[in-house]
Protein backbone atom coordinates (compact mmCIF):
# COMPACT_ATOMS: atom_id res chain seq x y z
CA UNK A 1 0.00 0.00 0.00
CA UNK A 2 1.90 2.86 -1.37
CA UNK A 3 1.19 6.72 -2.41
CA UNK A 4 3.64 5.86 -5.55
CA UNK A 5 2.55 2.34 -7.24
CA UNK A 6 4.30 3.36 -10.23
CA UNK A 7 7.84 4.23 -8.44
CA UNK A 8 7.57 0.21 -6.76
CA UNK A 9 5.93 -1.27 -9.95
CA UNK A 10 9.35 -0.05 -11.59
CA UNK A 11 11.36 -1.90 -9.65
CA UNK A 12 9.60 -4.85 -9.34
CA UNK A 13 9.31 -5.54 -12.92
CA UNK A 14 12.54 -5.85 -13.64
CA UNK A 15 15.80 -8.55 -13.34
CA UNK A 16 14.68 -11.66 -10.74
CA UNK A 17 11.70 -10.63 -9.43
CA UNK A 18 10.14 -9.38 -12.35
CA UNK A 19 10.58 -12.24 -14.23
CA UNK A 20 9.70 -14.55 -11.62
CA UNK A 21 6.31 -12.36 -11.31
CA UNK A 22 5.64 -13.18 -14.98
CA UNK A 23 6.45 -16.75 -14.19
CA UNK A 24 3.62 -16.72 -11.74
CA UNK A 25 6.23 -17.72 -9.12
CA UNK A 26 4.72 -15.00 -6.99
CA UNK A 27 2.31 -12.46 -6.99
CA UNK A 28 3.08 -8.60 -6.13
CA UNK A 29 0.51 -6.22 -6.45
CA UNK A 30 1.31 -2.19 -6.24
CA UNK A 31 -1.52 -0.42 -4.66
CA UNK A 32 -2.36 3.38 -4.78
CA UNK A 33 -3.55 4.23 -1.57
CA UNK A 34 -5.01 7.53 -3.50
CA UNK A 35 -7.73 5.36 -4.91
CA UNK A 36 -9.81 4.50 -1.89
CA UNK A 37 -9.90 7.85 -0.54
CA UNK A 38 -13.20 10.10 -0.68
CA UNK A 39 -11.88 13.18 -0.47
CA UNK A 40 -12.86 15.14 -3.79
CA UNK A 41 -9.40 16.58 -4.27
CA UNK A 42 -7.88 12.78 -3.39
CA UNK A 43 -6.05 14.28 -0.23
CA UNK A 44 -5.32 11.56 1.98
CA UNK A 45 -3.27 13.62 4.70
CA UNK A 46 -4.01 16.30 6.97
CA UNK A 47 -2.11 19.20 9.68
CA UNK A 48 -1.37 16.82 13.20
CA UNK A 49 -3.31 17.17 16.38
CA UNK A 50 -1.08 18.91 19.05
CA UNK A 51 0.33 21.15 16.15
CA UNK A 52 3.68 20.62 14.72
CA UNK A 53 5.40 20.54 11.08
CA UNK A 54 4.38 17.93 8.43
CA UNK A 55 1.25 16.53 7.30
CA UNK A 56 0.31 12.98 8.99
CA UNK A 57 -1.76 10.32 6.28
CA UNK A 58 -5.47 9.86 7.81
CA UNK A 59 -6.62 6.29 8.80
CA UNK A 60 -9.62 5.80 6.76
CA UNK A 61 -8.29 6.05 2.65
CA UNK A 62 -5.21 3.34 4.69
CA UNK A 63 -8.12 1.46 6.09
CA UNK A 64 -10.58 0.92 2.85
CA UNK A 65 -7.11 0.09 0.69
CA UNK A 66 -6.47 -2.65 3.26
CA UNK A 67 -10.25 -3.67 3.46
CA UNK A 68 -10.42 -4.00 -0.69
CA UNK A 69 -6.63 -5.79 -0.69
CA UNK A 70 -8.52 -8.03 1.70
CA UNK A 71 -11.13 -9.44 0.04
CA UNK A 72 -9.12 -10.89 -2.83
CA UNK A 73 -7.06 -12.59 -0.19
CA UNK A 74 -8.51 -16.09 1.08
CA UNK A 75 -6.59 -15.65 4.21
CA UNK A 76 -5.73 -12.93 6.87
CA UNK A 77 -2.79 -10.92 5.51
CA UNK A 78 0.25 -10.37 7.68
CA UNK A 79 0.95 -6.47 7.75
CA UNK A 80 4.01 -5.02 8.19
CA UNK A 81 4.26 -0.94 8.62
CA UNK A 82 7.80 0.45 7.47
CA UNK A 83 8.78 2.35 10.16
CA UNK A 84 12.73 3.90 11.74
CA UNK A 85 10.54 2.66 15.23
CA UNK A 86 10.25 -0.78 14.31
CA UNK A 87 12.87 -3.57 14.44
CA UNK A 88 15.62 -3.70 12.84
CA UNK A 89 15.15 -6.17 9.40
CA UNK A 90 17.48 -9.56 8.91
CA UNK A 91 18.19 -12.24 5.96
CA UNK A 92 16.40 -14.85 9.16
CA UNK A 93 12.85 -12.79 9.52
CA UNK A 94 13.25 -12.37 6.07
CA UNK A 95 13.05 -15.90 5.74
CA UNK A 96 10.12 -16.38 8.01
CA UNK A 97 8.16 -14.02 6.34
CA UNK A 98 9.12 -15.79 3.02
CA UNK A 99 7.10 -18.57 4.73
CA UNK A 100 3.50 -16.90 4.68
CA UNK A 101 1.03 -16.80 2.29
CA UNK A 102 0.01 -13.10 2.26
CA UNK A 103 1.68 -10.06 3.07
CA UNK A 104 1.01 -6.47 2.96
CA UNK A 105 3.44 -4.01 3.14
CA UNK A 106 2.51 0.00 4.42
CA UNK A 107 4.86 2.65 2.78
CA UNK A 108 4.11 5.68 5.19
CA UNK A 109 4.81 9.23 4.20
CA UNK A 110 4.93 12.84 5.16
CA UNK A 111 5.41 13.41 8.90
CA UNK A 112 4.18 9.41 9.55
CA UNK A 113 0.93 8.01 9.92
CA UNK A 114 -2.28 7.80 12.36
CA UNK A 115 -1.27 6.21 14.39
CA UNK A 116 -5.09 4.51 14.89
CA UNK A 117 -4.86 2.77 11.81
CA UNK A 118 -1.36 1.30 12.82
CA UNK A 119 -3.01 -0.16 15.96
CA UNK A 120 -5.52 -1.48 14.01
CA UNK A 121 -4.17 -3.56 11.25
CA UNK A 122 -0.37 -3.70 11.57
CA UNK A 123 1.04 -6.82 12.98
CA UNK A 124 4.52 -5.47 13.24
CA UNK A 125 6.89 -2.41 12.44
CA UNK A 126 9.85 -2.70 10.36
CA UNK A 127 13.04 -0.73 9.72
CA UNK A 128 15.47 -1.35 7.47
CA UNK A 129 18.47 0.93 9.31
CA UNK A 130 18.85 3.56 11.92
CA UNK A 131 18.15 6.50 9.51
CA UNK A 132 15.33 7.91 7.84
CA UNK A 133 14.22 8.32 4.42
CA UNK A 134 11.21 10.12 2.78
CA UNK A 135 9.01 7.54 2.62
CA UNK A 136 8.45 3.95 3.31
CA UNK A 137 9.06 3.08 -0.52
CA UNK A 138 12.47 2.18 -0.44
CA UNK A 139 12.57 0.22 2.78
CA UNK A 140 9.37 -1.57 1.39
CA UNK A 141 11.16 -2.79 -1.83
CA UNK A 142 13.83 -3.85 0.25
CA UNK A 143 12.06 -5.87 2.20
CA UNK A 144 9.53 -7.51 -0.95
CA UNK A 145 13.10 -8.32 -2.59
CA UNK A 146 14.75 -9.79 0.46
CA UNK A 147 11.59 -11.92 0.92
CA UNK A 148 10.69 -12.60 -3.03
CA UNK A 149 13.76 -14.02 -3.86
CA UNK A 150 13.36 -16.91 -1.26
CA UNK A 151 10.07 -17.85 -2.46
CA UNK A 152 10.17 -21.82 -4.32
CA UNK A 153 10.56 -21.30 -7.91
CA UNK A 154 12.21 -17.20 -7.96
CA UNK A 155 15.88 -18.08 -7.74
CA UNK A 156 17.18 -21.74 -9.70
CA UNK A 157 17.91 -23.75 -6.89
CA UNK A 158 17.96 -23.04 -2.72
CA UNK A 159 21.83 -23.05 -2.92
CA UNK A 160 21.58 -19.71 -4.76
CA UNK A 161 20.72 -17.84 -1.42
CA UNK A 162 21.39 -20.79 1.46
CA UNK A 163 25.23 -19.97 0.63
CA UNK A 164 24.68 -16.23 0.74
CA UNK A 165 25.80 -13.49 3.70
CA UNK A 166 23.38 -14.09 7.13
CA UNK A 167 21.72 -16.84 6.24
CA UNK A 168 23.75 -19.89 8.10
CA UNK A 169 24.93 -17.21 10.60
CA UNK A 170 28.28 -16.07 8.66
CA UNK A 171 29.20 -13.55 5.57
CA UNK A 172 29.87 -15.34 2.51
CA UNK A 173 33.37 -16.15 0.71
CA UNK A 174 35.04 -14.47 -1.67
CA UNK A 175 33.93 -15.45 -5.46
CA UNK A 176 35.99 -15.61 -8.76
CA UNK A 177 35.58 -15.99 -12.06
CA UNK A 178 37.67 -15.85 -15.66
CA UNK A 179 40.25 -14.91 -16.14
CA UNK A 180 42.19 -16.69 -13.93
CA UNK A 181 45.09 -14.32 -13.92
CA UNK A 182 43.94 -10.17 -14.03
CA UNK A 183 46.66 -8.03 -13.75
CA UNK A 184 48.92 -10.67 -11.93
CA UNK A 185 46.66 -11.97 -8.71
CA UNK A 186 45.53 -15.41 -9.47
CA UNK A 187 42.53 -17.50 -8.47
CA UNK A 188 43.32 -19.56 -5.78
CA UNK A 189 44.26 -22.48 -6.86
CA UNK A 190 42.51 -24.37 -4.73
CA UNK A 191 38.75 -23.49 -6.68
CA UNK A 192 40.65 -25.15 -9.82
CA UNK A 193 41.09 -27.93 -8.50
CA UNK A 194 37.49 -29.42 -8.99
CA UNK A 195 37.59 -31.38 -5.37
CA UNK A 196 34.46 -30.14 -4.26
CA UNK A 197 35.21 -31.34 -0.74
CA UNK A 198 38.65 -29.42 -0.88
CA UNK A 199 36.64 -26.26 -2.15
CA UNK A 200 33.58 -26.79 0.29
CA UNK A 201 36.68 -26.56 3.15
CA UNK A 202 38.03 -23.53 1.50
CA UNK A 203 35.22 -21.63 1.53
CA UNK A 204 33.83 -22.51 4.87
CA UNK A 205 37.37 -21.28 6.55
CA UNK A 206 37.02 -17.97 4.18
CA UNK A 207 33.67 -17.40 5.52
CA UNK A 208 34.66 -17.70 9.35
CA UNK A 209 38.26 -15.34 8.22
CA UNK A 210 35.64 -12.87 6.68
CA UNK A 211 33.17 -12.71 9.77
CA UNK A 212 35.76 -12.50 12.20
CA UNK A 213 37.47 -9.59 10.25
CA UNK A 214 34.10 -7.62 9.56
CA UNK A 215 31.35 -8.76 11.80
CA UNK A 216 33.22 -10.17 15.64
CA UNK A 217 29.77 -10.04 16.86
CA UNK A 218 28.41 -12.54 14.14
CA UNK A 219 31.07 -14.65 14.53
CA UNK A 220 31.06 -14.86 17.92
CA UNK A 221 27.80 -15.78 18.07
CA UNK A 222 28.34 -18.42 15.26
CA UNK A 223 31.07 -20.23 17.75
CA UNK A 224 29.23 -20.09 20.24
CA UNK A 225 26.19 -21.97 18.10
CA UNK A 226 28.80 -24.13 16.38
CA UNK A 227 31.47 -25.20 18.67
CA UNK A 228 34.38 -26.77 17.37
CA UNK A 229 34.60 -30.21 17.98
CA UNK A 230 36.87 -31.17 20.65
CA UNK A 231 40.50 -32.30 19.72
CA UNK A 232 40.80 -36.42 18.92
CA UNK A 233 42.54 -37.98 21.99
CA UNK A 234 45.55 -39.81 20.47
CA UNK A 235 45.49 -43.44 21.69
CA UNK A 236 48.64 -44.65 23.14
CA UNK A 237 49.61 -48.03 22.48
CA UNK A 238 49.63 -51.00 24.54
CA UNK A 239 52.13 -53.32 24.32
CA UNK A 240 50.84 -56.82 25.00
CA UNK A 241 52.42 -59.85 27.25
CA UNK A 242 51.98 -61.84 24.32
CA UNK A 243 54.23 -60.49 22.32
CA UNK A 244 56.56 -61.05 24.58
CA UNK A 245 59.30 -63.51 23.63
CA UNK A 246 60.96 -66.38 25.45
CA UNK A 247 64.46 -64.20 25.80
CA UNK A 248 62.39 -61.36 26.98
CA UNK A 249 60.94 -63.51 29.98
CA UNK A 250 64.10 -65.11 30.98
CA UNK A 251 65.48 -61.68 31.30
CA UNK A 252 62.84 -60.53 33.73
Amino acid sequence: MTLFPEMCERVLSESIIGRARKNNFIEISCTDIRTYTTDKHRRVDDIPYGGGRGMVMQADPIFNCYNAICETMTSKPHVIYMSPKGKTFNQERAKQLSELENIIILCGHYEGVDQRILDKIVDEEISIGDYVLTGGELPALVVADSIARMCKGVLSEDICFEEESHFNGLLEYPHYTRPEIWQGEAVPSVLLSGHHKNIAEWRHQKSLEVTKERRPEMYERYMELNPPPPPKKKRRKRHSTENITEEQENNV
